[in-house]
């Protein structure tokens, strides 16, 4: 019997040696290559077509939607698994839009990885549980807020961009970095946005992001 073979990429060490371990685990699956951000792991996955690429969202480089299109674009042969720690369902609707086949939970790769991944590669579609009952609902029904000029107070470009970013799941430190502004400053510019939109959570960024195609194209420059 063949075995599987994966291609893993993910910036964070201690997940990245966690889903290593998991995967070694199994005698049916082959660890074939591994990054730690999406530039890395893109003209590696070209080279060694895995079966499966599990991918982590929030990377450096080419982040998990940039890189699962450009994968499913590039390498059809290969089936993207996304692993994240993204539980808002606003998320799962342009990954599986952009290529994905399957969309797991980080908090539940101990018990459902191996399974995911053989759905996965056997051309099925694996939902974590905990998404998949609001995985195909319309994000701009329970989007919140109002939008730049609709009938709240406009955002600026700053504001805007901001609250893009967090929406697509940056941290404050990575968004800082990308604006070449303080931490303090994407701090002042987040609160600002949300309170112009009526926005109180970070779920209700992602879907209000959702809701306005901010998650369709992620890019961080």
């Amino acid at each position: 019997m063949n075995r599987i073979r994966v291609f893993l990429a993910d910036d964070h060490p201690i997940v990245l040696a966690g889903i290593r371990t998991l995967l070694n685990a199994d005698p049916e699956i082959e660890l074939v290559g591994e990054a730690t951000n999406g530039g890395e792991a893109l003209p590696l996955i070209r080279t060694l077509v895995p079966d499966v690429a599990v991918l982590d969202v929030s990377m450096p480089g080419l982040n998990g939607l940039e890189l699962t299109q450009r994968v499913a674009a590039e390498c059809p042969t290969t089936r993207v698994l996304v692993l994240t720690v993204h539980e808002d369902a606003a998320y799962v609707q342009p990954l599986l839009k952009a290529g994905a086949r399957g969309y797991l939970l980080k908090r539940s790769a101990a018990d459902d990885l191996l399974r995911a991944v053989r759905a996965v590669a056997t051309g099925g579609v694996y939902l974590d549980p905990s998404v998949a009952g609001q995985a195909l609902a319309d994000p701009s029904a329970s989007a919140g807020g109002t939008g730049p000029g609709e009938d709240g107070e406009a955002l600026s470009p700053r504001e805007t961009e901001t609250l893009r970013l967090i929406a697509q799941g940056f941290s404050n430190k990575e968004i800082a970095r990308c604006i070449d502004v303080s931490v303090k400053s994407v701090e002042t510019y987040k609160a600002r946005a949300a309170e112009k939109l009526g926005l109180r959570t970070r779920a209700e960024i992602i879907r209000y992001g959702a809701a306005h195609g901010w998650l369709d194209a992620l890019t961080l420059r």
